[in-house]
Order: C-alpha cells, then sequence, then structure tokens
C-alpha cells in the first residue's frame, strides 16, 4: 500500500525546493499530486506544476459533484483565494507513493480521508528572521510584489502552526531547513523508514 507524504511548514520555510529536490531523488520513486487554486499565478509558475490554476465556479462544481478531498480558503487583502485537492484521477495508492504540498489543515483533511497509515507529515521550519528574508526577497522578484499579503501569510503562520495546532495534529517530527542538503537528507531517510516498512 502506498503513502502520501505531505510537507508542511511556514510560508517561504523551503518547502518548494525540498519538494522538488525530492521529486528527484530516484530512490524515493515519489509521484507529485497537482493541488487546484483559485489565486493568481506568480511569476515563474506553470500551470500543472506547481498548481492546477481554476476558478471558484469550477472548484464549486467539483464540490458539488462531491470530487473535493480536502480544500481551504483565505481571505487576503486582493480576495479570497482557494486551494484544494480532487478527486481527478491523480492518486493510485495501491502502486504508488506520493508527495504533495499543503498546510497544517489540509494535512488534517488528508490523513482524516485516506487514512493515518497513509498520509505521513512532513513539518519544515526555519527561524522567523530567515523565512521573512526569503519571503521579501521572493517578493520583490514578482512582476507586481504583494508586500500586504506576504506580512498576511507570515503573521496568520504564527498562529496556525502554533505549539497547541501542531500537537493536536499529531506532528511529533520536525526537520529544520537551516542547511538544505543536511534537511534533505533527514527527510530522504525518513521517507525511506516507510518505504522500507
Amino acid at each position: 500500500m502506498g503513502r502520501i507524504f505531505c510537507i508542511i511548514g511556514k510560508s517561504s520555510s523551503g518547502k518548494d525546493t525540498i519538494y522538488k529536490r525530492l521529486l528527484r531523488t530516484s530512490a524515493l520513486h515519489l509521484k507529485r499530486i497537482v493541488l487546484y487554486t483559485t489565486r493568481p499565478i506568480r511569476a515563474g509558475e506553470r500551470e500543472g506544476v506547481e498548481y492546477h490554476f481554476t476558478t471558484a465556479e469550477k472548484m464549486e462544481r467539483l464540490q458539488r459533484e462531491g470530487r473535493i478531498i480536502e480544500s481551504r480558503s483565505y481571505d487576503t487583502v486582493y480576495g479570497i483565494w482557494h486551494y484544494f485537492m480532487a478527486k481527478d484521477n491523480q492518486i493510485d495508492l495501491d502502486h504508488f507513493d506520493y508527495l504533495v504540498i499543503g498546510t497544517l489543515e489540509s494535512y488534517v483533511m488528508m490523513r482524516d480521508y485516506f487514512g493515518q497509515d497513509q498520509v505521513i507529515p512532513i513539518y519544515i521550519d526555519l527561524d522567523d528572521g530567515d523565512r521573512l528574508t526569503r519571503a521579501l526577497r521572493r517578493e520583490r522578484g514578482q512582476s507586481k510584489p504583494k508586500y500586504e499579503e506576504m506580512c498576511r501569510r507570515f503573521l496568520a503562520d504564527a498562529k496556525d502552526f502554533s505549539a497547541g495546532n501542531l500537537e493536536q495534529a499529531g506532528i511529533t517530527r520536525c526537520f529544520i531547513n537551516k542547511d538544505l542538503k543536511t534537511c534533505l537528507s533527514e527527510i530522504t531517510a525518513y521517507i525511506l523508514s516507510f518505504q522500507g516498512a
């Protein structure tokens, strides 16, 4: 039986970089799950790679059809942005292991949908000062920087990833991304420990 390894963590903790590197680690044999979002595409992103970029109307249709596994919405300074996982034939746990990026909330919903043994959290953390520096650098690279939204996300993360919320979700393992090479090595060994079981 396959598993879904769910990368979670605060914004700018390095989740995207770790996700991409793990997918390229041939020993892990991980497949991607591409989530959906209604937020605008960022510079450098591609449809079907980082996300499937869609509309609120399509999301509502999938919801009516009972095809949404998990979803969450954020009231941003630019309007409401939705993120969700859909039943769209991407997932075959009888034959494959998968890697996905999510939030603490989405991890809990996936775990409840697929089962605790099938969804394994990989919590990435980093010092707040380092995260803020990374977030600012990334936002400056956008054609239309959204600094207010960057700040909103940064502040929301402190609440979302509080010690109480992590404990309630059953998150006991944390990977510190101060040194990318070390962090990747630790996560790779962790995933392999499940694949060998």
